[in-house]
């Protein structure tokens, strides 16, 4: 059976799309996370929703999962421009493990799921702070090699500005969701269950990737203080000129009074 996962916002209005999917389905919400069990063709599909823009869906692929995603349609904050996937098959057997995707379930419990889903998750949503990572990189990547070439940047004022801009909005969008990415508190209620969120996580490597994207945020900061000095060096040079020709006018001003007797 098949277990996909979609990042498709930065967050979730979950409490009052819960209240209007209890009237329908058979509802329940955990922590900022709201299970609902829909039976289609006598299998019973759990669909998971979290709180911080991640549906994750057991037991329909990708292609049969687009009328889950359209549910929380109405109760999305700051779509993403590209949704982020991932796609896992699961059985269940006597252990506990996951191997080349496929991921063995101990039981049908739905907190198994959730345990699981906890993980599934959070990588799915630091795939899509890595794509974003990865477009700055992209936008800004001749700013060095302009400066280690030419000595200076070659954008205009309004330009700089721009793009301050927008790494600014990018690195706050990330740095104000990055801590879903922390151990999720749903383990405070079920600790039993922390050793499924333990197993996904470390095959999915979320701990390295986190490291690697603190990296890269550092990285972003300093390319933002970095434009941010070349924006005042600009305005220095700027200013530094004008109090230069305002100085040469004013020694033609005076030659053309006391020397020439012009004026």
């Amino acid at each position: 059976m098949d277990c996909c996962a979609f990042c498709t916002a930065s967050s979730y209005s979950i409490k009052p799309f819960f209240e209007a999917l209890r009237s329908r389905y058979k509802a329940t919400l955990y922590k900022d996370v709201v299970h609902i069990e829909i039976p289609i063709n006598g299998v019973n599909h759990d669909v998971l929703y979290f709180s911080y823009g991640v549906t994750i869906v057991w037991g329909a692929s990708k292609e049969k999962s687009a009328p889950f995603l359209e549910k929380i349609a109405d109760y999305i904050q700051n779509p993403n421009p590209e949704i982020e996937t991932d796609e896992f098959t699961y059985v269940y057997g006597a252990t506990q493990k996951i191997i080349e995707d496929e991921i063995t379930l101990p039981n049908e419990d739905i907190l198994t799921k959730i345990a699981i889903s906890q993980g599934i998750a959070q990588s799915v949503k630091l795939g899509s702070f890595e794509t974003a990572i990865q477009k700055i990189f992209n936008l800004t990547k001749h700013i060095p090699e302009d400066l280690a070439a030419h000595g200076r940047i070659s954008l205009s004022r309004r330009q700089i500005r721009k793009m301050m801009g927008e790494l600014f909005l990018e690195r706050n969008s990330i740095n104000l969701h990055v801590d879903v990415l922390d151990t999720p508190e749903f383990f405070w209620e079920y600790p039993e269950l922390e050793t499924l969120y333990k197993m996904i996580a470390n095959y999915l490597d979320i701990e390295t990737r986190v490291e690697i994207l603190n990296h890269r945020l550092d990285v972003v900061h300093e390319l933002f203080e970095m434009l941010g000095n070349e924006l005042n060096h600009q305005h220095s040079s700027r200013l530094e000129w004008t109090i230069i020709i305002l100085i040469v006018i004013e020694v033609v001003l005076s030659l053309m009074r006391d020397v020439f007797r012009i004026i």
